[in-house]
């Protein structure tokens, strides 16, 4: 399938209170798939990354329709990847006195569509 990544259009959800590795595991699997074709994996995926990922990517598609004019039905996701945004630190009291740290990680989950081979 021919890819014209000169028309891509993205979509960013930002601060999502997850680690960027276990959204880059689900991000993965939709990388390179038609719009339609990774609508289904993420519904039917059992991970809790699948539900900010599949928001960013109807907001991808919405962007596609509404800023460029261009068909939900050819969309392919050109890009999708999850950068670390940051660390939110915490204290859990230990005995004696002590405390252990705790990071709750957030990221960045950025999603790219552009209109594949058979929109030309």
């Amino acid at each position: 399938m021919d890819v014209d990544t000169t028309n891509e259009v993205k979509a960013i959800a930002r601060y999502i209170r997850m680690s960027p590795y276990k959204v880059r595991r689900v991000l993965d699997q939709i990388r390179g798939r038609s719009y339609r074709e990774a609508l289904i994996i993420l519904e039917f995926m059992p991970y809790r990354a699948c539900e900010p990922i599949l928001k960013v990517l109807r907001s991808a598609a919405a962007n596609a329709e509404h800023n460029e004019g261009f068909d939900r039905a050819n969309l392919v996701i050109t890009k999708a990847y999850a950068d670390q945004g940051p660390v939110l630190k915490r204290f859990q009291p230990r005995a004696q006195g002590r405390a252990y740290q705790i990071r709750k990680p957030t990221c960045h989950i950025t999603v790219a569509v552009a209109p594949g081979a058979s929109a030309k």
